[in-house]
Order: C-alpha cells, then sequence, then structure tokens
C-alpha cells in the first residue's frame, strides 16, 4: 500500500491521524492469511534489554515507522540465538547459522507493531549477501561465538570482520520460568513483525510463531560497543530486562495493508 510520500507506508504527520493502539501488543500473533515465503527455527535465544531516549532512536527508523514506547520509554535490544533451520519458499534449506542483532521497537500508522533491526551478525556470508539483497535488512559478516555452560550459563561474543570492527561479550544464567509475563516482558517479545527499507521504501514483513516459552535470566556480564557501533548509548549501564527462551518456529510473509 502506497502512501502520501510515494513509499510503502504513510509517514507520520502527513495529515492523516494515526490510528489508535493499545498499551502492549497483543499476546499472539495473528492468524497468518498466505503461505510463509521463509521458515526459520530461532534456538537458544538470549534477550538483553537497556531503556533509550525515544528523540536518539527516532533518527534511525524507515521512512513511515516511529519509536514504540512503554510508558514513554524506547529500548534497544541485544538478541543472540541460533538458527537450524533456514528455509525460503517452505522447502529450499538456505543454510542455519548463528546470529547476533541489535533491535528496536517500531510503530507504524496502520498500528502495526515491529523490530528495527539496526546491525545483524551472523558467522555466514553467503546469508549475509542473500539477506541484503533480497530484504536489505542489515546483515554483516561476523565471528558470531555461542557457548552453553553448567548451571544453565549461555555466553557469547561477537567481532564484526567488517566494516568497523564492532565487537561484544556477554553472560546470563538461565532460571526460573516466567508463568505470567509482564508488561515489560510481552512489549519486549511479543513483535509479530519487523519494518526494512528496501528498494526505496518501507517494507513490512509479517513473523508468525507461537508465544515465546520464557525463562528469567540472571543478567551477568556485558562489555562491547555493539550498542554504540549501532548509533545509541544507554540510559543505563546494566540491561533492565534479561530473558531466556529455547526458541520457536517462524514464518515470514510479506503484508501490503
Amino acid at each position: 500500500m502506497r502512501g502520501r510520500d510515494g513509499r510503502g507506508v504513510k509517514r507520520a504527520g502527513d495529515g492523516e491521524r494515526a490510528h489508535a493502539v493499545p498499551r502492549l501488543p497483543p499476546a499472539s500473533s495473528p492468524a497468518p492469511r498466505e503461505p510463509a515465503l521463509i521458515r526459520q527455527r530461532w534456538s537458544d535465544v538470549v534477550f538483553l534489554h537497556w531503556p533509550v531516549a525515544p528523540d536518539a532512536v527516532a533518527p534511525l527508523l524507515p521512512p513511515g515507522t516511529r519509536p514504540d514506547l512503554l510508558d514513554g520509554v524506547a529500548h534497544v535490544g541485544l538478541v543472540a540465538f541460533r538458527m537450524p533451520v533456514n528455509d525460503v519458499a517452505g522447502r529450499v534449506p538456505a543454510g542455519g547459522f548463528d546470529e547476533v542483532n541489535v533491535r528496536v521497537y517500531t510503530i507504524d500508522d496502520h498500528g502495526r507493531r515491529g523490530v528495527v533491526f539496526l546491525t545483524m551478525d551472523a558467522d555466514a556470508a553467503h546469508a549475509v549477501v542473500a539477506a541484503r539483497l533480497l530484504t536489505g535488512l542489515p546483515y554483516v559478516w561476523s565471528d558470531v561465538s555461542l557457548k552453553r555452560g553448567r548451571g544453565g550459563l549461555r555466553a557469547g561474543a561477537v567481532r564484526r570482520r567488517a566494516p568497523g570492527g564492532a565487537r561484544g561479550r556477554w553472560a546470563i544464567r538461565i532460571g526460573e520460568p516466567v508463568r505470567r509475563p509482564s508488561d515489560p516482558d510481552l512489549f519486549l517479545t511479543a513483535r509479530w513483525g519487523l519494518h526494512t527499507r528496501h528498494l526505496g521504501r518501507t517494507w513490512w514483513l509479517r513473523a508468525d510463531h507461537a508465544p515465546w516459552p520464557l525463562y528469567r535470566a540472571e543478567f551477568l556480564h556485558y562489555e562491547g560497543d555493539l550498542l554504540a557501533a549501532a548509533g545509541l548509548v544507554p540510559l543505563t549501564e546494566r540491561p533492565i530486562s534479561a530473558l531466556w527462551s529455547p526458541g520457536t518456529d517462524t514464518g515470514f510473509t510479506v503484508s501490503f495493508v
């Protein structure tokens, strides 16, 4: 659907009032209306989130989107996981890889809440090239190491090959299952799509998957410049949310509505 600025999504402030949206996203994704173009399995997922200033996030977003806020606060996430399954058109294997991304949260004038990826580090060069060409997502080829330890330890490290050589290291310890997700849990993980800028327009890609099975996590440490390299400085040194999930299967479709 083309907006008044000639792009895929109308810009906020173009003379039409943005859709009113509830404070939190829905706990489960809407039923898919089309077959998935891409199917992936995300496994052993670490979520770390820090608060950031909304004014710092806004310039980093595609046209037609704005920061999605929880009680006036924006958030930046560092999310690491393994992707053992990555199929195109539901049946053509494209090869799995390990990924670490830095993300922020968005909403558009249709009321669609999603994710904008600022950086996406992956350890498979072929996946980086294909994703950049097909979707415009900011994948970069990096050395990614994700490790499991005793007692629920999860540790990771990234060293970006190019550009810039950003790097980071972190560790958490898995805790108890989340029986009833809190408002921040839902706001930061119940994201049923993404916005990306590609071929001169802003695209919306739906993500259809079961609600995340979440576990609390003890934050042990983070060091590095992955967030700064993405253009953001957190308002706190320690993350305000640390979660882990065994993972989920996901299907992506392109939506023009």
